[in-house]
């Protein structure tokens, strides 16, 4: 157990505030489906991903860490905390999110989602209290999603081949310049500003709270899936393609109910 808690440290340490969605494998809704047929390039490779060998390796590695280290913790949180606690945690962190988002939607050129991002920071700051809570969605006022990975991608900067990182998951050249820029904009706060013994604590319960939250979906996923490394190859392209490219699907709020109240909850939860 001791070592499981050094490992979830760790990864703690290592990734950025923006990250979490490569650990937490958000992007691999639908990645059970039968993967597309990659490009072959003239050593049989996929063209896509050239370095396939040492992806696969350090794929292994983050899976054995998800397995015997992030997950059982995860499923032990998920078991004593209720989900609405743990939604509440969820919004928090994005919330804290939100300033680096609104500077990528400026350097993207898009001054409107930027004003958005701002106005939907003030209202989950303080109607919210303190970003716990998600009032602004219920407004229609919905969060950027925008990174420097995809800045550089609206740049025209390409990707580059599939890389997978280090305890980071699924990633490429651009995406991991962008990671670096964006952990850099976070960096004088974090480290000047907070003491580690609440940034380490901190990031690890962001980390362990979302990995619960994605437990039921990513063991179907692995399951249903063929190929588990090329499933979620494929899904994470597609997934960043469509976020470069702003072709990712707005999220779409159901009409509040009387069993529903402004901070998204329902009586059934």
């Amino acid at each position: 157990m001791a070592r499981a808690l050094t490992a979830a440290l760790l990864l703690a340490l290592l990734a950025p505030a923006g990250t979490i969605e490569a650990q937490t494998g958000s992007y691999v809704q639908g990645a059970a489906t039968a993967p597309d047929e990659p490009q072959l390039d003239g050593s049989g490779r996929s063209a896509g991903d050239p370095w396939e060998p040492f992806n696969r390796k350090i794929f292994g590695f983050n899976e054995t860490l998800d397995r015997y280290a992030l997950e059982p913790i995860a499923t032990g949180w998920d078991t004593v905390m209720p989900r609405r606690v743990e939604t509440c945690i969820e919004n928090f962190f994005v919330n804290l999110q939100m300033p680096v988002r609104m500077a990528n939607d400026l350097l993207q050129g898009k001054p409107w989602k930027a004003y958005e991002t701002a106005w939907r920071i003030v209202v989950n700051t303080t109607v919210g209290i303190g970003g716990l809570f998600d009032p602004a969605s219920a407004w229609q006022i919905y969060k950027s999603e925008e990174d420097f990975g995809q800045t550089l991608g609206v740049w025209g900067t390409p990707p580059g081949p599939y890389l997978v990182l280090p305890l980071l998951g699924p990633s490429s050249p651009r995406d991991a310049t962008g990671l670096a820029v964006d952990a850099a904009a976070t960096f004088p706060v974090t480290w000047y500003l907070i003491p580690m013994y609440v940034t380490v604590p901190a990031r690890s319960v962001d980390i362990v709270n979302r990995r619960a939250l994605a437990l039921e979906t990513i063991r179907e996923e692995r399951k249903a899936a063929f190929d588990w490394y090329a499933a979620v190859r494929s899904a994470w392209t597609q997934y960043r393609e469509n976020q470069v490219n702003d072709r990712a699907e707005a999220p779409k709020e159901p009409e509040a109910t009387d069993e529903e109240d402004l901070y998204g909850f329902d009586e059934d939860e």
